[in-house]
């Protein structure tokens, strides 16, 4: 099985469990890898035939604009959730990570794996 690779996709929502977090967007920073078989599309060297990033970080996005959770943790679930379910994936590994949220840290975060990585035949 191979893996698209998106990192450091950053995104604007509103996240936090404080009253000042509910009224303001903050910046998330998104990486993921996704499982497929590349094969298909470097044969014939075809987008349709791979996963498509740039409409992947589209629909994150998307979901970032248009939604407002509490944790970190939840946001995370929902969006692997999505993900999986939008573009066929089999298996998800996906960071989110929010900068600033502990002064003494870079960011804090979380990663989760949906689905399983390992393919008949791959």
């Amino acid at each position: 099985m191979d893996t698209v690779l998106i990192e450091s996709l950053g995104v604007d929502t509103v996240i936090g469990v404080y009253d000042w977090e509910r009224r303001i967007t903050q910046r998330l920073e998104i990486d993921l890898e996704l499982a497929t078989d590349i094969r298909p599309a470097a044969q014939a060297d075809d987008i349709s035939l791979t996963l498509d990033y740039g409409a992947i970080s589209t629909r994150i996005g998307d979901f970032a604009s248009s939604h407002e959770f509490a944790l970190v943790e939840t946001f995370a679930d929902r969006l692997a959730t999505l993900l999986c379910e939008a573009f066929s994936l089999p298996w998800l590994r996906l960071t989110v990570r929010k900068p600033g949220a502990v002064a003494a840290a870079a960011s804090v975060g979380v990663r989760i794996e949906r689905g399983n990585r390992r393919s008949p035949g791959g």
